[in-house]
């Protein structure tokens, strides 16, 4: 066979093998994977009792806990030994100041903030207190929205959002409109916000 014939097959097999690969990769991206592989999480539940007893505790029996487990997987993947780089520390990713100002008000919570069930507790309870702040009527799930989200980024980068929303013509009590506005409050940080939202909502939908 010349040379330049077999050149041309082999060139012709290599760009046919590109373009498959391509194909497969822009389908696999298309492809509607809904639970991003979060069921996985229905099989890991040493923490559960932790996350059900202090829903009860904090929201009341009618609460699904499942969201704060899901707030936990979206932080940390469920690791006790997890730490931030900026020093959020267990499964709920809690501040070492905010973990003792917790336990300063309730005295309830004690131990280490390593401490899985001591972790978990705090981490409710300081999810019910940003609850009980937003108290201007919205959706359920707007409110879950509003209460993680400050969880994430702060109450007051999520106040000063909702201004920039109402000075717009934006219900500021909706959470598509912080959606639209805190990238000019948090620049970048604002994905992993609106991110962080999403994914617990997304692993709540495949929880049991």
């Amino acid at each position: 066979m010349p040379f330049v014939s077999f050149f041309y097959m082999v060139l012709s097999a290599m760009i046919f093998f590109s373009k498959l690969s391509i194909t497969i990769f822009v389908l696999f991206l298309c492809y509607p994977f809904s639970s991003y592989g979060f069921e996985r999480y229905n099989r890991v539940t040493k923490y559960d009792v932790y996350f059900k007893k202090y829903t009860k505790h904090f929201f009341g029996p009618g609460f699904d806990w499942r969201y704060f487990k899901s707030q936990a997987i979206a932080e940390s993947n469920l690791n006790s030994e997890a730490k931030s780089h900026v020093g959020a520390k267990g499964i709920m990713q809690i501040m070492p100041k905010t973990f003792e100002e917790i336990k300063y008000k309730n005295a309830s919570i004690k131990g280490s903030s390593l401490q899985p069930k001591w972790n978990i507790a705090a981490g409710i309870y300081y999810d019910r207190a940003i609850w009980k702040l937003w108290k201007a009527k919205r959706p359920f799930m707007d409110k879950l929205a509003f209460m993680f989200g400050s969880y994430n980024a702060g109450k007051g980068n999520i106040i000063n959002a909702q201004k920039i929303a109402k000075k717009t013509g934006m219900n500021p009590n909706a959470w598509s409109s912080i959606e639209k506005t805190l990238s000019r409050i948090t620049g970048k940080h604002s994905k992993e916000t609106i991110g962080y939202v999403n994914k617990i909502n997304q692993v709540k939908g495949v929880l049991k």
